[in-house]
C-alpha cells in the first residue's frame, strides 16, 4: 500500500525504529533508516533489501539538512529517535533536561522542518511521531522525559493545524512501555534500586497499565504503517494511545 513511496525512519537502529522500518518496507516503501550506531544500522539494513541506512544525529541542524538533502524526496517521515531519563526533579541536571529535549523534541522539529516544504509542494505526505503515554500524563521521576514528550505532541498538533486540507497529515503514536532495550534498562534500574529480580521489576513496571504487559515493537509499527497509508488521509492531528485503555480520550 506504500509502493513508490520513500519513507524515512529516525532511530532505526533497533527496537521500535527497526520494527517500523521493516513494516514500511513490507508495505512496499523504499525505506531510509537513520541512526548513530553503524553496527546496529547494518543489522536493520540487512533485514530487508528495501531498507537503506544513513548515519544522522537528529539534534544537529546542519547534519539533518545534509542528510535530507542527500535523500531527496520524502513521502513518509517517522520521528522515532528518542532517549529516556529518570531522576527526581531536584536531581535532574540541566544537561540531562536539555539533552532529553534535544533528542526527543528538537530532533522531531528539525526532521519535520526538513521534509515539510516538499510534502506541501507535492500535496501528499505523512508525518508520524512515536511519542509516549508520557505525552499525556506525568509520573514520578520522569520530568525531563514527560516534558519532552508533551512538547513533541504539541509540535505534531501544531503541524497538523498548518497542513490541514493540504494532503499532508501529522499524527502521533503514544505507547506505554515497549519491549525494547530502553525499557530493559529501565527494568534493570528498578531491580537494582529495589533489590528485586528483573521479572518482578518488570511486573512492577507494567502493573500500572490495564494492558498488563509490555507493548511489542511490531504493535507500534502496525499503527505507524496504518497512519502512513493512503487510507488514513482523513486522520490528522491525532494521538493514538497504546496502553490497553488506561488513558482514554
Amino acid at each position: 500500500m506504500l509502493s513508490g513511496k520513500t519513507a524515512v525512519v529516525t532511530g532505526a537502529s533497533r527496537g521500535i525504529g527497526r520494527a517500523v522500518a521493516q513494516r514500511l518496507a513490507g508495505a512496499g516503501a523504499e525505506v531510509v533508516g537513520l541512526g548513530r550506531d553503524p553496527e546496529a544500522l547494518a543489522e536493520t539494513a540487512g533485514s530487508s533489501p528495501s531498507i537503506a541506512t544513513m548515519s544522522c544525529d537528529v539534534t544537529s541542524e546542519p547534519g539533518v539538512e545534509a542528510v535530507f538533502a542527500e535523500i531527496g524526496r520524502v513521502d513518509v517521515l517517522v520521528n522515532n529517535a528518542g532517549i529516556a531519563t529518570s531522576n527526581p526533579l531536584h536531581r535532574t541536571t540541566l544537561e540531562e533536561w536539555e539533552r532529553t529535549h534535544a533528542v526527543n523534541a528538537t530532533g522531531a522539529f528539525l526532521c519535520t522542518k526538513a521534509v515539510l516544504p516538499g510534502m506541501l509542494e507535492r500535496r501528499w505526505g505523512r508525518i508520524v511521531t512515536v511519542a509516549s503515554t508520557a505525552s499525556h500524563a506525568g509520573a514520578r521521576y520522569i520530568a525531563a522525559y514527560a516534558a519532552s514528550k508533551h512538547a513533541v505532541l504539541g509540535l505534531m498538533r501544531s503541524v497538523a493545524a498548518e497542513v490541514a486540507g493540504s494532503g499532508v497529515t501529522a499524527n502521533a503514536v503514544c505507547p506505554t512501555y515497549v519491549r525494547t532495550s530502553m525499557t530493559e534498562r529501565t527494568i534493570a534500574t528498578i531491580a537494582a534500586k529495589t533489590g528485586t529480580a528483573p521479572a518482578d521489576a518488570e511486573e512492577t513496571l507494567v502493573g500500572s497499565s490495564p494492558l498488563g504487559r509490555l507493548v511489542e515493537p511490531d504493535e507500534v509499527a502496525d499503527v505507524v504503517v496504518f497512519l502512513a497509508a493512503e487510507a488514513a488521509g482523513a486522520i490528522n492531528g491525532q494521538s493514538i494511545i497504546l496502553d490497553g485503555g488506561g488513558i482514554q480520550q
